[in-house]
């Protein structure tokens, strides 16, 4: 399958997890992959390099609107314009709400929602001018609401509705506007909060996985095929929407 050929990728957050997956299934499927993330995303590059596919890496902070301008302009010189922005990039600062510091709430909105805002208005640009472009961006099924998430939650329900927002907005110029919420999936970042919690990314998969209906907790590649169906001219009238990828969990 090349639903990809000749469109450019842009994936944030491609370091690891969910955004290096989702970097690796679009590349498998002929795209040119602009991997970007704070920390260098070399390797991630590297693995598509190594199994045929074309990308290239960027250092980019999604919180500095001038570093992001400069990213897309020479993404845009070195592999074209974009066709598809993943905005992946995301961090948590977990507390509950009576003690969470300033810090950590203004720190988690600037990378999970300003972040997205900075990337998909540099974006846009070129997509508008083509006529052509797919957005996904990650939201989760925390924005539902989670114990010692506060933040997290307010910043990926701000995903949702500026989804639901830009597909409004951006329709005219054929351009398809979807947000992906997972549910629990097995990466650092949800080890990090069974560190939180006192437990081990074992136990603490173990545990979400017996209230899940599925009885597992999900892989990164999972969220990535839902991803780059979104991503596909297969969703070209879905537009505006928020998919949940979390095994049936209520």
């Amino acid at each position: 399958m090349n639903r990809f050929t000749d469109r450019t990728a842009v994936v944030t957050g491609a370091a690891q997890g969910i955004g290096a997956a989702t970097a690796l299934r679009l590349a498998a499927e002929g795209a040119r992959v602009a991997v970007l993330d704070r920390n260098a995303p070399d390797d991630t590059a590297e693995q598509i390099v190594a199994a045929g596919g074309d990308a290239r890496a960027y250092v980019c902070d999604v919180t500095d609107r001038g570093s992001v301008r400069d990213v897309f302009a020479r993404i845009a010189t070195d592999l074209g314009g974009p066709h598809i922005l993943v905005n992946n990039a995301g961090i948590t600062r977990d507390d509950l709400f009576f003690r969470l510091s300033e810090d950590d709430w203004e720190s988690v909105l600037s990378v999970n929602l300003t972040g997205v805002f900075h990337c998909t208005q540099a974006a846009q640009k070129y997509m508008v001018a083509q006529k052509y472009g797919k957005i996904v961006s990650l939201s989760s099924r925390s924005a539902l609401g989670n114990r010692g998430q506060a933040n997290y939650a307010a910043a990926k329900a701000g995903i949702q509705g500026l989804t639901a927002t830009l597909a409004i907005e951006l329709g005219a110029y054929n351009i398809t506007v979807n947000a992906v919420a997972p549910g629990y999936i097995a990466t650092a970042m949800t080890a990090a909060t069974a560190d939180r919690v006192g437990m081990s990314a074992a136990d603490h998969q173990e545990a979400v996985a017996a209230r899940t209906p599925l009885g597992r907790v999900g892989l990164p590649e999972e969220v990535a095929s839902v991803i780059a169906f979104l991503a596909s001219d297969d969703a070209s009238y879905v537009s505006g929407q928020t998919l949940y990828v979390n095994g049936g969990a209520r």
